[in-house]
């Protein structure tokens, strides 16, 4: 059985609140516990009225604090964003809060539009094409090793060791997580086009280092599982309308399941969402089951993140459950 971990964008629904969104995050979280899922991670947005988990350090540790021994951490921090030395104590903070649960995820994107990333760093004048040497920075603030000309010291963080992972949906982060010894996450679930040439990149160069001896590769996956294919269906016409709305331009709360979903689309619309299907599992247990079955088949991934945008909380519980029951034994 390949590890299954959870990466949750703490949705905001229709008719919910940013309250709910993360109250609903760690009761999933918690469930997820139970079931047996590895890790849980959240990631960063700005700007989207549908997603609740901008303070990412914040939610991760609202998470933890409810949970007892699955990882948690973010899927991820959009470096760019910060200075390297604030990540590194906050990520520092957690893991002394929660010793030996806490993961950090890295990302190169803003993780919203280009007024707000100038909004979120209007004084630092961050550049994208930094992100090696920031990453390379925090790994230094986060490391047992204290140059003798190192003037500033991460305090917490100093010495904890948190666990890196690269990010990324493009080769760039596949390359930069195989030259440092890293986890390779590669971002499969809404872009995968790349996925194949990405992680043939990262395997071929990665360098072992001190946290990594040999390739790790991550890769988001989209579920949506019930009783039924017809349940199914429907409660995906969630997380497929939200896709639209965002690659048109108009984000909003996640809507609630359309039973006339299909009827309404444009081919324009069946052309945006090939995008997510080659990493996308929708059905019962039998149907899940074959469907992750062959993207394993095809990828080789070490790890499946798995995604389920859908309304109905205690739908996505049970979608997770159905999803880790088709997944056992593979």
């Amino acid at each position: 059985m390949p590890t299954l971990s959870v990466l949750d964008l703490s949705p905001i629904c229709e008719g919910g609140n940013a309250t709910d969104a993360l109250n609903n995050s760690r009761a999933l979280a918690q469930h997820c516990e139970r079931t047996g899922y590895h890790r849980y991670w959240v990631a960063e947005h700005h700007n989207m009225r549908g997603i609740a988990s901008a303070a990412t350090s914040v939610v991760i540790a609202h998470i933890a604090a409810g949970t007892r021994s699955i990882r948690v951490g973010s899927g991820g921090i959009m470096l760019p964003n910060h200075a390297p030395l604030m990540v590194a104590e906050q990520f520092g903070t957690l893991e002394a809060l929660y010793p030996g649960r806490i993961d950090l995820g890295l990302g190169r994107a803003p993780g919203t539009d280009g007024v707000t990333a100038h909004a979120l760093r209007r004084t630092l004048h961050s550049d994208p094409n930094q992100f090696p040497q920031d990453v390379v920075e925090l790994k230094g603030y986060l490391g047992n090793t204290c140059h003798p000309k190192q003037r500033v010291t991460a305090v917490p963080g100093f010495g904890s060791k948190v666990p890196l992972y690269i990010l990324g949906s493009s080769l760039f982060g596949a390359q930069l997580a195989a030259i440092l010894g890293l986890p390779f996450a590669f971002a499969s679930h809404f872009a995968p086009d790349a996925m194949m040439r990405a992680i043939d990149l990262y395997r071929t160069e990665f360098e072992p280092s001190e946290q990594l001896a040999k390739p790790h590769v991550i890769l988001g996956y989209n579920v949506c599982a019930a009783a039924t294919e017809e349940e199914a269906t429907l409660l995906r016409s969630s997380g497929l309308q939200a896709f639209l709305n965002l690659r048109q331009g108009k984000p909003g709360p996640l809507p609630k399941p359309d039973p006339h979903f299909d009827e309404k689309l444009t081919p324009t619309d069946h052309a945006l969402l090939q995008q997510v299907s080659p990493a996308s599992a929708v059905g019962t247990v039998a149907t899940v089951r074959a469907q992750v079955l062959e993207f394993l088949q095809r990828t080789e991934a070490d790890e499946l993140i798995v995604v389920s945008q859908i309304h109905d909380h205690e739908a996505r519980c049970k979608s997770y459950d159905i999803a880790f029951e088709a997944c056992a034994g593979l």
